[in-house]
């Protein structure tokens, strides 16, 4: 509770710095209250001046305690109990109404509990009409039968006088308090609607720097993809064609024109996935200018990043892949379960990545291993298993690796809710397995 009389508006960083003026904490406060308290101050010293005439107090001293009542009146923010309780006080002697009013309203507008504020309003207005009725009786003078006839007019018109000088101020006060109430709530709101915006701005860009790294992450994957297994392929041929050149010419041609189509085709798969870099970040320069919001460049990034190039690898050049690493040298068998069947895109992509990131990991690091590669169509999900046996002794050609492999095949599956599984087998070969869900 304030004891000023006045709330202090929340959220404002504390109090408003004072002027050093009491607890007046503008000085146009000083200077209203300093006027309010003179007037009723000169107002009272009539009165009491007027009431110690008829009274027979000296005269001096009634002006002095009406001084000194009505100048109470500057206390009224820090007081105001206070000073509604000198105007109950004086109200006997027909002094200060200026102190009985501003009192109440500043009671009634302050953060005097509600009940004190009744009470006191109450009391006043008792005592403002018992004054009032006992003064009418007098000025009737001493006729019994006018007396009689006139009570009934005295109690209505001392009941109207002071439901008069008691509930204007007091329900203007309860008025102000409301507004104040209400104009603090809604600043309090506006605080909080201002906090929440910076908290979603500031997770808006939290947002925008995971999909960020997300693009980043699966742009490497696809470079990966795209570039180590075409490229160890090309390896693994050149390598051939040096050891064939010389004795087998035909062979080394046949070599050499794959060669030449593995790079082809490598470089299809770049620009095709260039080609989605380059629509995502025209997506990401137009987004700010339509939407006007960081957030949304790095999602439409992300989304384009996140799909597959038109045309890109399918289930339906799994048997070319196979086809690739049989011609480089690798004993490889397909096997396909299940009715086959066209599925979504990105599914088709994730299973065809995984089982060419296995193969180039034998071409790595099991030379002359056999592999074999399961295709199993299910009713909700498509499975894959690819293993190899040991190697058999072959010379490996060396070929170098970022260690990548497995974390980006693992990333692939997970991101569409399916499960990866990779390890050595007891006979000391390797396996990679997946079940990637078709919805």
């Amino acid at each position: 509770m304030s004891t000023t009389g006045e709330r202090v508006p929340d959220g404002a960083g504390g109090p408003p710095p004072r002027s050093g003026w009491w607890w007046w904490r503008r000085r146009r406060s000083f200077f209203l209250d300093a006027a309010l308290a003179a007037v009723s101050a000169l107002e009272a010293a009539f009165e009491g001046a007027d009431f110690a005439h008829k009274t027979g107090i000296v005269t001096g001293a009634g002006a002095l305690l009406g001084l000194l009542a009505g100048a109470s009146l500057i206390l009224r923010r820090r007081w105001p109990v206070a000073v509604v309780l000198v105007g109950i006080a004086v109200t006997p002697a027909q002094m200060a109404f200026v102190l009985s009013l501003v009192g109440l309203y500043t009671l009634a507008a302050s953060e005097v509990p509600r009940r004190i504020t009744a009470a006191l309003a109450g009391t006043n207005g008792v005592g403002t009409m018992v004054v009032a009725f006992i003064s009418f009786q007098h000025n009737l003078g001493d006729d019994g039968d006018a007396t009689r006839m006139s009570v009934p007019v005295t109690v209505i018109v001392s009941v109207l006088m002071a439901l008069g000088l008691t509930a204007p101020p007091v329900l203007l006060g309860l008025y102000v308090r409301a507004r104040r109430r209400l104009v603090e709530s809604l600043r309090e709101r506006a605080d909080g609607l201002e906090r929440e915006l910076e908290l979603l701005a500031e997770k808006a860009l939290e947002r925008a720097e995971r999909a960020r790294a997300d693009e980043r992450t699966r742009i490497a994957r696809e470079m990966h993809d795209v570039v180590a297994h075409r490229v160890s392929l090309m390896v693994v041929h050149a390598a051939a064609l040096k050891a064939v050149a010389l004795k087998d010419p035909h062979k080394a041609s046949a070599s050499a024109e794959l060669l030449g189509d593995m790079g082809r085709q490598a470089l299809t798969e770049l620009r095709q996935m260039l080609g989605v870099l380059r629509t995502a970040a025209e997506g990401a320069a137009a987004g700010p200018a339509a939407a006007g919001s960081a957030p949304a460049t790095g999602s439409a990034v992300a989304a384009a990043a996140a799909e597959e190039p038109e045309g890109g690898p399918g289930l339906d050049r799994l048997a070319d892949l196979v086809q690739e690493s049989q011609a480089a040298g690798m004993g490889v068998q397909l096997t396909v379960e299940g009715d086959s069947r066209p599925c979504a895109r990105t599914v088709e992509a994730t299973v065809y990545r995984v089982v060419q990131e296995a193969l180039t990991n034998v071409h790595k690091h099991a030379a002359g291993a056999k592999a074999h590669v399961r295709l199993a169509y299910r009713d909700n999900e498509i499975a894959v298993l690819v293993t190899n046996g040991p190697s058999d002794g072959t010379p490996a050609t060396p070929l170098p690796s970022g260690g990548h492999g497995l974390l980006g095949m693992r990333e692939r599956v997970t991101s569409h809710g399916g499960g990866f599984a990779a390890g050595p087998t007891p006979e000391g070969g390797f396996r990679v397995s997946a079940m990637v869900p078709l919805a």
